[in-house]
C-alpha cells in the first residue's frame, strides 16, 4: 500500500472475530461542543527526547482554544531543570511525571506524547493506569534493539553537531540552559543505550494497556517506521493507527492544524 501523498485516518478495532480495520478520511467539518471538554480530564503534553516543553507551545496555543485545560511539564534536565542524580530513565521521567500531576492536584489527564513522551504516557498507562484516560502517540520510537540504539546514539555526539550543524548546537544550548546542553544528549544516549538492552515496556507490558490508544507517524518519518508502529498498535487491545502524509519526524516541521484535528477528533 503507497502511503505517500494521501491523507488518511486508519482506525483499528479488535474484536472477537478478528482486525476489522476502518478507512475514514478526515474532512473539513466536525462537530464539537464546549460541554465535551467538560467532562474530559485535563491534558498533558509530554515533549521529546532532548526536547522540551516549550516546543509544544505553538500546538498548545492551537489547542487550548478548544481543549480546556492543558499543562507542559518538562522531564528532569530538560528545558532548564536540574539534571537529575539518577541517570535518565522512562520510569523516572514517568515518576516525575506523576509528581507534577500531584503538585498540579490533577488526579488524572489524558496524554498527548511526541516521540519519547508517548513512550513515557504509555508507560504510565500501564504503571499508573487509574491516573490516565486516553493517550495519543506522535513519532514515538517502539523498536529499541542494540544496534538500533547504536545508530540513535550517533547522531548525538555534541562535537559532531557543534561542527556540522552549529544552529542546532545554539538551539540546543539555549533549549536546556543554565544546564549544559552536552550533559543533556549524553545523559540521553545512554538512556537509549539502556532501553536498546532492556526495553522499559515489553510486549507483555503493552498486552497489559487497555486505555484508548491513539498511535500515529508520519509517512516521511527516517526515525520511527510506519510497520513498528503498526506493530504495537496491534499488541493494544483498545488501540486506533494513524499515519500523517508528508510528515516528517520533528514536530517544529509537523502541519500543526492535522495534529489538533486528529487529537479533537481522538479526546473529544
Amino acid at each position: 500500500m503507497n502511503f505517500c501523498g494521501r491523507f488518511f485516518y486508519v482506525l483499528v478495532s479488535i474484536s472477537f472475530a478478528g482486525e476489522t480495520f476502518f478507512r475514514n478520511l478526515i474532512s473539513e467539518t466536525t462537530t464539537y461542543t464546549s460541554m465535551t471538554v467538560l467532562h474530559r480530564p485535563p491534558l498533558l503534553m509530554l515533549h521529546g527526547a532532548i526536547g522540551a516543553a516549550r516546543q509544544l507551545t505553538p500546538l498548545r496555543h492551537i489547542l487550548e482554544a478548544r481543549c480546556g485545560q492543558i499543562r507542559t511539564p518538562d522531564f528532569p534536565g530538560h528545558g532548564g531543570r536540574s539534571m537529575p542524580v539518577l541517570p535518565f530513565s522512562i520510569k523516572q521521567f514517568a515518576e516525575s511525571t506523576v509528581q507534577f500531576m500531584d503538585e498540579q492536584g490533577l488526579e488524572r489527564v489524558d496524554i498527548f506524547g511526541y516521540s519519547m513522551g508517548g513512550y513515557v504516557g504509555l508507560y504510565l498507562a500501564r504503571h499508573y493506569p487509574t491516573r490516565v484516560g486516553r493517550i495519543c502517540t506522535l513519532a514515538t520510537k517502539f523498536n529499541w534493539t542494540p544496534e538500533i540504539a547504536a545508530r540513535e546514539v550517533r547522531l548525538l555526539h555534541p562535537e559532531t553537531i557543534e561542527e556540522k550543524v552549529p544552529h542546532f548546537a545554539r538551539a540546543l544550548e539555549e533549549r536546556h540552559a543554565p544546564q549544559h546542553w552536552k550533559d543533556v544528549l549524553h545523559a540521553t544516549a545512554a538512556l537509549m543505550t539502556n532501553l536498546g538492552n532492556s526495553p522499559e515496556l515489553t510486549d507483555e507490558d503493552f498486552a497489559q494497556i487497555a486505555h484508548p490508544v491513539l498511535l500515529s507517524v508520519g509517512d516521511r518519518d527516517t526515525m520511527v517506521s510506519i510497520e513498528e508502529t503498526s506493530g504495537i498498535y496491534r499488541k493494544l487491545s483498545n488501540a486506533q493507527f494513524a499515519v500523517l502524509p508528508n510528515t516528517t519526524h520533528p514536530v517544529e516541521q509537523t502541519d500543526l492544524h492535522r495534529i489538533e484535528e486528529m487529537l479533537r477528533r481522538f479526546m473529544y
